[in-house]
């Protein structure tokens, strides 16, 4: 049966996951079906934080007909619900730390007290054992729900004190229905937004309805495909880290100034005028967060830039092997169809090799511009350098 948006509130907006849905309903109406914690995994955009709250909202609310409570935390302001979203590489310590002592609070108003992490996969060793006694021992009335793309993003001894909920993940006609639906965009664009997000919601959402996006998105996949020495690497390389940092601070620039203005407001002082000496404090932490989520804000970028590319070297893979009616770019089937005749296979496979390299040289903080550079001189050399 096709996904659908006809589940009852709160679910409505959780989409094409009916098996995840049904045991989380059970789970919110039955305290013998309820674990005290729980992980959400799935591929990014397949809607583990969308799921996460509509679990908490029927957690809280009295009973299927209490609206009031469940749209109170759907919104975010139900006292009895603590969410950790990072706009940062990783988790700190002191947020898990306020976490767990949160999570000892009985619950004010609601049936449970909700603890939600979105990126549990942002965790290093040190934070996840700050974690490890709350999730084991928690108080009776908390349950954690915590999200991540697979149980390995994990270490096993969380993974042991919670139970595994795996989301399934949509078609790419499940999404482009649903981009249709939400959007109003032609079923064309939203077809092939769905496609070249590879099914991840959020980013074909974006896809479908930012002309800007997609046409970076084709400059950049067609820029490399027209890679011919290490000058080019290079000088793509670098317009590739221009377009992702200006992506970020595009994203974030608008909420930099809003929350400046937010805190401003709340300590009294007016627009335009000098920031007092007691308060540079203030001022200058929120802009050290607004630098660390630029940072996640411009590696996530170039995350998506490497993904785009995994697709364009994938779809030369499945040219090679005779399977061309399933590409993810078929708007440049020529151009890959020349590269697939060009090359053998073993050297596509040498450059998908390079691309995970390079994902996993960034996780090490390798500058990205130079970890792109070498990419794209193995794309062009057929040779890592």
């Amino acid at each position: 049966m096709p996904p659908t948006l006809s589940a009852p509130f709160p679910w409505a907006d959780v989409w094409g996951q009916e098996a995840a849905v049904q045991t989380l309903r059970a789970a919110a109406s039955d305290p013998a079906a309820l674990s005290h914690a729980w992980l959400l995994t799935g591929s990014p955009g397949s809607g583990r934080s969308t799921l996460a709250y509509a679990f908490a909202a029927a957690l809280i609310a009295e009973g299927p007909d209490d609206e009031a409570t469940m749209r109170q935390v759907l919104a975010g302001t139900h006292p009895d619900v603590t969410a950790l979203r990072t706009d940062k590489v990783i988790i700190t310590i002191a947020e898990a730390r306020a976490l767990v002592e949160r999570s000892y609070f009985a619950p004010s108003a609601g049936r449970y007290r909700v603890i939600v992490v979105e990126d549990a996969d942002r965790m290093v060793e040190r934070t996840s054992n700050v974690l490890l006694k709350a999730l084991e021992e928690p108080p009776e009335q908390t349950v954690w729900i915590l999200c991540a793309p697979s149980e390995a993003d994990l270490l096993p001894t969380i993974r042991s004190r919670v139970r595994s909920l795996r989301l399934r993940e949509p078609d790419v006609a499940d999404v482009s229905r649903l981009i249709s639906l939400r959007t109003g965009v032609d079923e064309a664009v939203a077809e092939q937004a769905a496609r070249h997000a590879q099914r991840h919601i959020g980013m074909a959402q974006r896809l479908a309805t930012d002309d800007a996006a997609r046409r970076r998105r084709d400059e950049t996949l067609r820029a490399v495909i027209g890679v011919r020495g290490v000058n080019d690497a290079v000088e793509v390389a670098g317009r590739i880290i221009q377009a992702a940092t200006e992506d970020a601070k595009a994203l974030t620039a608008e909420r930099d100034a809003s929350e400046r203005a937010a805190l401003l407001r709340t300590v009294g002082v007016a627009e335009g005028q000098a920031v007092p000496p007691a308060l540079r404090a203030q001022v200058s932490a929120l802009e050290d967060e607004q630098k660390k989520r630029a940072t996640r804000s411009l590696r996530d970028g170039i995350d998506r830039v490497l993904t785009d590319l995994q697709s364009l070297f994938r779809d030369v893979v499945m040219l090679q092997f005779g399977r061309g009616d399933d590409l993810i770019n078929r708007e440049l089937h020529t151009e890959l169809a020349a590269l697939a005749a060009a090359w053998p296979v073993t050297r596509t496979l040498d450059v998908l090799d390079h691309l995970a390299d390079t994902r996993e040289s960034l996780e090490r903080n390798v500058a990205p511009l130079l970890a792109l550079e070498s990419l794209l001189v193995t794309v062009t050399s057929g040779r890592k350098p």
